[in-house]
């Protein structure tokens, strides 16, 4: 059977109506989207979010690799979870919470890690639709909360699309001084799927304490 589609404008149509496809003159296929991307996902209620509730000073464990390592953003998985948390998102806002001294965190950058069993910290994400702290097995981390239970260390595997104050080092600035932030938005539309046992982690790679930050991580949750 050879399926045809109308060219050119079709006759309004209503609920439960069947209505023709629609094409160009040579074929090709007319669509429009009705809703935002994520709307479909979060209306079946697999759209989740976390990140931090204020700002929250970096640490020299922010720039580390292990269990005690405490993300800027991050995200677990926990073993045995029935579902793939496909990232869609996520953003950052970076501020100088010090005016007399400070050094610049260095680049940011994404670190992974796979096959942990029981990682014991983190929070509870918030569902995008019902805007309650339930529905997902997840935890998500957003500064000071280390990955306690991490059994094999996180390796740095990319940079971030964030962009830092990497070179900045000051002695004193004007409390009148307006600062530029830094951060921004990183896409990923489910180009980055953490699996169960999986840890991500957004660190930085120079020690500073006299920075803080902000952001937000969201995902869909997908059955394996």
């Amino acid at each position: 059977m050879i399926n045809q589609n109308i060219v050119g404008q079709p006759a309004a149509g209503s609920n439960n109506a069947l209505m023709n496809g629609r094409s160009g003159a040579l074929g090709d296929a007319i669509v429009s989207e009705l809703h935002g991307g994520f709307y479909e996902a979060n209306y079946q209620g697999n759209i989740f979010f976390g990140g931090h509730g204020s700002l929250i000073a970096l640490s020299a464990n922010t720039i580390t690799l292990t269990a005690t390592t405490t993300p800027i953003l991050g995200l677990y998985n926990p073993s045995g979870n029935t579902k793939n948390l496909a990232l869609n998102k996520a953003s950052l806002n970076l501020v100088a919470s010090n005016l007399t001294s400070g050094a610049g965190p260095g680049v940011f950058v994404w670190a992974i890690s796979v096959g942990n069993g029981s990682i014991s910290t983190g929070s509870n994400p918030y569902n995008a639709k019902t805007l309650l702290q339930s529905g997902s097995n997840a935890k998500v981390f957003a500064g000071n909360v280390a990955l306690t239970g991490l059994t094999n260390n996180l390796t740095i595997v990319a940079g971030s699309g964030f962009t830092s104050p990497s070179g900045l080092t000051y002695t004193t600035i004007a409390s009148t001084a307006l600062m530029p932030s830094y951060g921004g938005i990183e896409v990923f539309d489910g180009s980055l799927i953490v699996p169960p046992g999986g840890v991500l982690a957004l660190l930085n790679t120079t020690s500073s304490t006299v920075f803080s930050a902000v952001g937000r991580l969201e995902w869909e949750e997908v059955p394996v």
